[in-house]
């Protein structure tokens, strides 16, 4: 073998190995969130965590009734996933947009039906009773409660504000911004879709 070769792979192999990137640790990596749910869609239909399997998860949690931020939010993340559906399709079908609500006594199927409408035919809304929100909220790390001089009919429900981009295997990849322009939106959710 040449012998200016061998110093010249030497140093390569040094050097390739020195700074070299390594596949970046989702920072939810580990979080104890998410696990198992089963719930009811905007269609009225019972669906569960496992008709997600193999599909990348944008959850967000929210109520209809917010009279600013929830639809603001949504309003974003969702200009964020047509805009990562425009700049590649394949990715984009990889996601599944999911809304929550904290609200079940007024969020029927039919009021969720015409939020997400609103939104984007893609984004699956999801009710249940008391008891089941409750425990798909703990278990996804949401909180909420009615707030203070709520009346019967007329109430505000303060709540988390988060987007958590879940795997296809059901576990936390990172949070993402819903504040952000829908380029940064799909942006991060190309850093983390695969």
């Amino acid at each position: 073998m040449n012998k200016m070769l061998i110093p010249s792979l030497l140093a390569l192999t040094v050097l390739s190995s020195c700074g070299a990137p390594s596949a970046q640790q989702p920072p939810l990596a580990g979080a104890a969130m998410g696990g198992a749910f089963t719930l009811t869609n905007q269609d009225g239909a019972r669906v569960s965590d496992r008709n997600f399997a193999g599909k990348y998860r944008l959850i967000y949690f929210g109520y209809t009734y917010c009279p600013d931020v929830c639809p603001v939010d949504v309003q974003r993340l969702m200009q964020g996933y047509r805009a990562l559906l425009v700049s590649d399709k394949a990715l984009a079908a990889k996601l599944v947009p999911i809304f929550i609500t904290i609200d079940p006594a007024r969020d029927t199927p039919g009021k969720l039906k015409e939020f997400v409408n609103a939104f984007d035919p893609n984004l699956v809304g999801l009710t249940g009773s008391e008891s089941e929100i409750a425990d798909v909220a703990k278990r996804y790390a949401t909180s909420y409660q009615k707030a203070p001089g709520a009346t019967n009919e007329t109430y505000l429900m303060d709540h988390s504000r988060t987007a958590v981009l879940y795997g296809p295997d059901g576990q936390p990849i990172a949070l993402i911004a819903q504040d952000g322009t829908p380029q940064a939106i799909a942006d991060e959710l190309k850093r983390w879709i695969k």
